[in-house]
C-alpha cells in the first residue's frame, strides 16, 4: 500500500505541474509557447540547465540501474532497467519512424532572431517528437519511486523529472509537446513494468527478491567466520 501511495503522489505532483503548461500549449501552440517561455532566461539558469539536463542521458540511467543492482534486489534492478529500455525503444521508434519529420526549435532559428540560445549547447535539428531525455527522466524517477516507496521521495523525484523536461525546452532542444509525449511514454511503460513485477504474475517470484552482491558477500563472511572458528 505504501508503494502504491508513493506512485500516486508522483503522478499527482507531475500532473499538477504539467496541467498549466499543457493548457498553455493548447491555447498558444508550440511555436508561440516556446517563444514565451524563452523570454524568461538568466545567466545562472543557462549554466544550471546546461549541465542538469545531462541527468536525462542514457548513461545516467545505466549508472543508476547498476547502483540499484549493487544495493537492492533483482526486482528493483528490473524495475529501472526494463522500464527504461522499453520506454526508450518506443520513443526512438516514434521519433525516427512515425514522427521523423518533426523538427526541433533550432530549425526555426532564422524566424526567431531575438530568441535566447544558451552558449555552449550543441543544438540538434531533427527527431524532436517525443523527447528522449524526458522519457528517460520520467521512467528512471518513477522506477526509483517504486523502489523507495516513500511519498516524500515521490514528490521530490517528480519535481526532478519535471525540471529535466523543462530543461529541454529552456535549452531549445525540444518543444513543450515533445516533453509531454516523452513523459507519457515514460509513465506508461513504468506503470506496466510496475504492475508486472509487483502486482502481476511475477510479483511472487522469490528469485527476484535476492540481492545478487550482498548474498555473495554474506557467504564470504560466513566462510571466514567458520575458518576463524576452526583455528
Amino acid at each position: 500500500m505504501q508503494r502504491i501511495r508513493a506512485v500516486a503522489v508522483f503522478l499527482f505532483v507531475s500532473l499538477a505541474l504539467a496541467i498549466p503548461a499543457f493548457w498553455a500549449h493548447l491555447r498558444l501552440g508550440r511555436i508561440a509557447l516556446h517563444a514565451a517561455v524563452n523570454e524568461y532566461n538568466w545567466p545562472w539558469a543557462d549554466v544550471f540547465f546546461k549541465y542538469f539536463t545531462n541527468l536525462g542521458d542514457g548513461w545516467t540511467v545505466v549508472v543508476v540501474a547498476l547502483i540499484v543492482l549493487a544495493l537492492h534486489t533483482w526486482r528493483s534492478f528490473f524495475m529501472v532497467a526494463i522500464s527504461s529500455i522499453l520506454s526508450a525503444t518506443i520513443t526512438q521508434f516514434l521519433k525516427r519512424s512515425v514522427f521523423s519529420d518533426n523538427d526541433r526549435p533550432s530549425m526555426f532559428k532564422d524566424h526567431w532572431p531575438d530568441l535566447h540560445w544558451v552558449p555552449g549547447v550543441e543544438l540538434h535539428s531533427h527527431f524532436s517528437f517525443p523527447s528522449g531525455h524526458s522519457t528517460a527522466a520520467v521512467s528512471m524517477c518513477l522506477g526509483l519511486v517504486v523502489i523507495i516507496g516513500k511519498q516524500g521521495w515521490a514528490a521530490f523525484l517528480a519535481a526532478v523529472a519535471i525540471m529535466l523536461g523543462f530543461s529541454r525546452v529552456y535549452l531549445s532542444q525540444h518543444f513543450t509537446q515533445d516533453v509531454f509525449a516523452g513523459a507519457v511514454v515514460g509513465i506508461a511503460c513504468s506503470l506496466i513494468v510496475y504492475y508486472a513485477l509487483y502486482q502481476g504474475k511475477w510479483a511472487h517470484r522469490e528469485g527476484f527478491d535476492r540481492k545478487p552482491f550482498r548474498k555473495g558477500r554474506s557467504a564470504n563472511v560466513q566462510a571466514l567466520s567458520s575458518i576463524h572458528g576452526s583455528l
